[in-house]
């Protein structure tokens, strides 16, 4: 039920049938987190707290770098700033992470982690290591506003937003654990983000605007918007604001190339339409050649695998002139999933299809799936539910979508 401290959440388009908070709860302390803040915010923070204006701002520049270049999580490590200010600092301010419930490893190496927040919600976050890169895949929201049929994230209400802390934080959490302090741009093991964990990324937009402005800081944590992804179901009001106001790559959880296949697994196709949704691909600035569109495309068995689905693809991306590469994704089961993986030499048929017309279409391999950690995997088993409620609560998604 609804509170007055939790109205509705204005988000374009459907909106979920759960009630969402807008905001998180404060500090049960009263403090002030400083993790998500950008170099301003840190400065506007001090000066409200009551230091004077010039003080404020070297303040903010020195904290800036020793959270976000250098890791620290207590103002008595800031040896550049004077010892009689940090309690005062510490009295004011925090320099938190989210807390950490579990903490699992893959026997390929992939970790998970379960988070969860100061009002106590939980979300995940996972972190995939190659020999090339490791991508710390992010989430932006505690379950999901959509229902994506195959994903096991979908099956989740969505309880709220994270905040642009929460977001930072989990990037913040990786470092900690892989021991990447102070942040430097070579020889990381954490090279790429993806707004791909938990939660449809547009309907949290200036949460993940702020959050991934502070992660591309080149005074803080320092990663290239070329090294960073956000991932959407099709949000399209809000795909030109983001290439617009983020700059980052994107990916797009396609999955279908018909109406009627899309509208089953990707419900938002009903809002916005397989043709909306690649003119706003098209439109996309700063997609070319070198930064080209990846097409998330899950492989469900006889359900959008066949050779005329892959045909249809291939049309389709040549139609919108679309700079474009498809991932496909072997479907990763979990307890009550509706469908099944397509077969390997299905899979290969589909690939070949779409390469032979002159498109990168690899095969991802499954990462992390002994720890449910693989991609629309996560879920916090907190939401653990009955086959016939998670069907209850699918068909109010579909309804509200009209």
């Amino acid at each position: 039920m609804l509170t007055a401290s939790a109205a509705p959440m204005p988000i374009p388009g459907h909106i979920d049938p759960v009630p969402v908070p807008r905001a998180s709860a404060p500090r049960e302390d009263g403090r002030v987190d400083l993790v998500g803040l950008s170099r301003d915010e840190v400065r506007e923070a001090l000066a409200a707290a009551g230091l004077e204006p010039k003080q404020a701002k070297l303040r903010a520049k020195q904290i800036f770098h020793w959270i976000y270049n250098r890791g620290a999580t207590d103002f008595a490590q800031m040896t550049d700033i004077a010892k009689v200010q940090h309690p005062w600092l510490a009295e004011r301010f925090a320099v938190g992470r989210p807390g950490v419930v579990e903490a699992q490893v893959s026997t390929d190496g992939t970790r998970k982690w379960l988070l969860r927040s100061g009002d106590g919600h939980d979300y995940e976050m996972v972190f995939i290591p190659d020999a090339d890169r490791g991508t710390l895949c992010v989430s932006s929201q505690v379950g999901c506003t959509l229902n994506c049929r195959f994903c096991h994230t979908g099956t989740m209400r969505l309880v709220r937003n994270l905040t642009a802390g929460e977001i930072v934080g989990q990037v913040m959490l990786a470092r900690d654990a892989l021991g990447e302090w102070p942040s430097q741009p070579e020889g990381r093991m954490l090279t790429n983000i993806v707004m791909m964990g938990m939660g449809e990324p547009l309907y949290n937009f200036d949460a993940v605007r702020d959050a991934l402005k502070v992660v591309m800081d080149g005074d803080g944590l320092a990663l290239s918007k070329r090294r960073i992804t956000l991932s959407t179901s099709g949000v399209v009001p809000m795909m030109a604001r983001a290439g617009a106001e983020i700059g980052v790559n994107l990916a797009v959880s396609l999955h279908a190339v018909t109406k009627e296949v899309r509208d089953e697994i990707v419900p938002i196709n009903r809002k916005y339409g397989i043709e909306e949704l690649l003119q706003a691909c098209a439109d996309y600035p700063g997609a070319n050649n070198a930064r080209r569109i990846t097409f998330e495309y899950v492989m469900l068995k006889d359900k959008n695998d066949s050779d005329a689905d892959a045909h249809e693809l291939v049309r389709l991306l040549k139609h919108y002139r679309l700079p474009a590469k498809v991932n496909l994704i072997p479907f990763n089961p979990w307890p009550g999933a509706p469908y099944e993986c397509s077969t390997p030499e299905r899979v290969r048929r589909f690939s070949d299809i779409v390469f032979e017309a002159g498109i990168s279409a690899p095969v991802r391999t499954p990462r992390g799936r002994d720890i449910d950690a693989a991609c629309g995997q996560l879920k916090t088993a907190s939401e653990r539910k009955s086959r016939a409620e998670l069907d209850r609560q699918a068909e109010e998604k579909l309804a509200a979508l009209g």
